[in-house]
C-alpha cells in the first residue's frame, strides 16, 4: 500500500509556472506507475499526465502537452508535475495517483490517490 500527499498548489496568474509534488510513503513507490489527474468545479476528473515505473516513458493529455512535464525521483519517493504557461482553464484540484498494474489514462485503473492540491490561475 502507498499513501500519497500532494503539495505545491496555489494562486497564480496566467502565464506563470508552478511545480506540484506528490510525496509517497513506503518502499514500493518504484513499483507503481504514477499519474496526475485534475478536477475542475462541476466537471469530471480528467487525465493530465502519467509516467512509468522507471520514469522513462510519459504520456500527456493534449490540453497540457508542451506546457506540463511529469517526472519522478524514485530515490526520494516523489512525483512531480512542472506546469508552465498556465491558463485559467488549468484551474482545478490536482490529484496524484498510483497504479500497480500500469500507467494509463483512465482514473479507475489507479489504486491509490492523494487528497489533492488546488491550483487557481487568474486571467
Amino acid at each position: 500500500q502507498v499513501q500519497l500527499v500532494e503539495s505545491g498548489g496555489g494562486l497564480v496568474q496566467a502565464g506563470d509556472s508552478l511545480r506540484l509534488s506528490c510525496a509517497a510513503s513506503g518502499r514500493t513507490f518504484r513499483r507503481y506507475g504514477m499519474g496526475w489527474f485534475r478536477q475542475a468545479l462541476g466537471k469530471e476528473r480528467e487525465f493530465v499526465a502519467a509516467i512509468n515505473w522507471g520514469g522513462t516513458s510519459t504520456v500527456y493529455a493534449d490540453s497540457v502537452k508542451g506546457r506540463f512535464t511529469i517526472s519522478r525521483d524514485n530515490a526520494k519517493n516523489t512525483l512531480y508535475l512542472q506546469m508552465n504557461s498556465l491558463k485559467p482553464e488549468d484551474t482545478a484540484v490536482y490529484y496524484c495517483a498510483a497504479d500497480l498494474a500500469g500507467w494509463g489514462m483512465l482514473h479507475y485503473e489507479y489504486d491509490y490517490w492523494g487528497q489533492g492540491t488546488q491550483v487557481t490561475v487568474s486571467s
